[in-house]
């Protein structure tokens, strides 16, 4: 499940990430809206990766 959370982190803070800095702070991965949507993401990639392992039921 550590697995599937670590992964859930990485590619969700990733894209929201992008999305911040593409759509709203055009290009600056260190603007305010890149940081925060890179937050929502991890937050949102903990989610997916707990539920996830639940439903693989890895331990």
């Amino acid at each position: 499940m550590k697995f599937l959370i670590f992964l859930g982190i990485t590619i969700f803070g990733t894209i929201g990430g992008w999305l911040g800095a593409a759509l709203f702070d055009h290009g600056n991965w260190f603007g305010i809206w890149s940081i925060l949507l890179g937050a929502i993401g991890s937050f949102l990639g903990i989610w997916v990766g707990f539920k996830a392992g639940q439903y693989y039921r890895l331990s």
